[in-house]
């Protein structure tokens, strides 16, 4: 048997993600889920249903999380960890207020949050911080007893999260024709957000153009670049690019999009390129419709040669780097000294949001931070 490890204070595990519809009939439902508040046209909704429907209204999102609960649960039980692991969505079912009930039922009195989002954001941070606090406000009106709940830190520059990236990227180089292969280009993609919400990404200390959501992915994109390099002993151009905007045309959002990027690559000569999703922890409908549908024929129109690489899905070493993370978390709580893991001139992130990061254009509640009402 393996030594036990020590995950005292903490008796849970929450994996909270986005959810995605299971079925045709789901795909409305849904995405009213996702837009509510937001005034946002049936009309609309049809129209963004139909990227759902190509795969039968069935978003791999949850099949995804559920093959990540199998690795974490089998992960710890390998390694002495003690610590059962629950899942919550914020758009569908299971939902995060059904699941915070399952754990109260359960007896469970210290959760840590290991949220589906590498990198700080308001969407991939701050906003499911407020959904944990909008749970607990549900259960605290309920009159049930409120656990204590954390987030673990960004991991973006964790080993275990940037290394099945790098090899996702060799993999997708090998299966391009050799005659292109030295010569293409890295695009690194992740999903494109407000400008304004870019800048104000992070710690206050940190705004700035780009904020923390462009920085961490810029370093993610750097260190993977670099071990292709040291790896194969070719330097491949790169750039960081986006995808998957949503927001009105008014509103400046961070670009360039993949497929104008893909149409200037073209332009200017470029043999072909990999497509490597580093915003994305698995293939989920972004992945699945923007980058393996849309940007795919955007590249068969220009003629030019196209892999898109993997992301790091229910990989071990994700699983363990979760596991490194929470032992980690644990022993900070107690008071004791760690040494952090993380690649990078970056650094560690921080354990506990502060004030001021990630801010909402309305503020409300966020659980598991300097400001939680719930501390």
């Amino acid at each position: 048997m393996p030594e036990a490890l020590d995950s005292a204070p903490y008796d849970a595990l929450l994996l909270l993600s986005f959810g995605g519809p299971e079925g045709p009939d789901d795909v409305i439902p849904f995405l009213e889920n996702v837009t509510r508040g937001r005034g946002i046209p049936k009309e609309r909704l049809k129209e963004v249903g139909q990227h759902y429907y190509l795969f039968d209204g069935i978003s791999p999102i949850n099949d995804q999380n559920r093959a990540l609960l199998g690795a974490l649960r089998k992960d710890f039980a390998e390694h002495g960890l003690d610590l059962p692991v629950y899942w919550g969505n914020r758009n569908w079912t299971p939902y995060l207020a059904d699941t915070l009930r399952e754990l109260v039922r359960d007896g469970r009195r210290r959760v840590l949050t290991l949220a589906t989002s590498a990198y700080a954001s308001y969407s991939g941070c701050r906003q499911y911080r407020e959904n944990l606090a909008d749970a607990l406000a549900g259960l605290r009106s309920d009159g049930l007893d409120l656990p204590r709940v954390d987030k673990l830190r960004h991991y973006f520059n964790h080993p275990g999260f940037v290394a099945p990236m790098t090899d996702g990227v060799l993999a997708a180089l090998a299966e391009l024709p050799a005659e292109v292969r030295d010569g293409a280009h890295l695009a690194f993609t992740t999903h494109s957000i407000p400008t304004a919400a870019a800048d104000t990404s992070g710690p206050v200390e940190q705004h700035g153009p780009g904020g923390a959501y462009v920085a961490q992915h810029r370093a993610v994109a750097e260190l993977i670049a670099a071990a292709v390099r040291e790896r194969t002993g070719v330097d491949h151009p790169w750039q960081l690019v986006y995808q998957s905007r949503s927001g009105a045309p008014h509103i400046p959002w961070l670009e360039p999009d993949i497929c104008d990027h893909l149409e200037e690559l073209h332009a200017a000569g470029a043999p072909a390129v990999v497509m490597a999703p580093i915003g994305f922890v698995s293939d989920h409908m972004e992945v699945r419709y923007d980058l393996d549908t849309e940007a795919a024929a955007k590249a068969a129109e220009l003629g030019l040669p196209v892999r898109r690489s993997a992301t790091v899905g229910a990989d071990p070493r994700f699983a363990a780097a979760v596991r490194d993370l929470v032992v980690e978390r644990a022993a900070v709580v107690r008071g004791g000294a760690v040494e952090r893991c993380a690649l990078g001139t970056l650094g560690a992130s921080h354990d506990v949001c502060p004030v001021g990061c990630c801010p909402a254009r309305t503020p409300k509640p966020a659980a598991a931070g300097a400001d939680s009402p719930y501390a």
